[in-house]
């Protein structure tokens, strides 16, 4: 059964709201090596990738909260389903805070390796984000 103590880990980290204990916290439990694969348009990759989405997310959405629904563990890997929320009161992909509060789903698969994460695949409903924004209309 694959150990899913330093995802655990790095979640708290992530709903404490504080970018430092963030980024630390992605330092520890993460490999140097790790391989990303989520739409992240920034430039970079791995660490630093996984550090710039919450560089990205915590300005526009300081009270943002990710709640696990289910882990399905087999192997080396795990699947977490997640509920993310939060306010928009920063700026965020180019649109200027509404204020307005935003629920979306998403779904990581993390592989570990040695007890570190080695490897996340991300998925994220970013049409509903956008949606609920009003900078998309379905």
């Amino acid at each position: 059964m694959t150990d899913t103590t330093a995802f655990s880990r790095m979640h708290d980290a992530v709903n404490s709201g504080d970018l430092e204990l963030i980024e630390k916290t992605i330092d520890e439990v993460c490999d140097p090596g790790l391989v990303f694969h989520a739409p992240v348009p920034t430039g970079v990759s791995g660490v630093q990738a996984l550090k710039q989405v919450w560089r990205v997310l915590l300005p526009a959405f300081p009270d943002l909260h990710v709640e696990i629904q289910d882990v399905i563990t087999q192997g080396d890997k795990a699947v977490y389903r997640n509920t993310v929320t939060g306010t928009h009161l920063g700026d965020y992909r180019n649109l200027t805070p509404t204020g307005r509060p935003v629920r979306y789903d998403e779904i990581f698969v993390v592989r570990q390796s040695g007890g570190r994460i080695t490897e996340i695949w991300g998925v994220v409903d970013v049409l509903a984000q956008l949606r609920q924004l009003g900078a998309v209309e379905v």
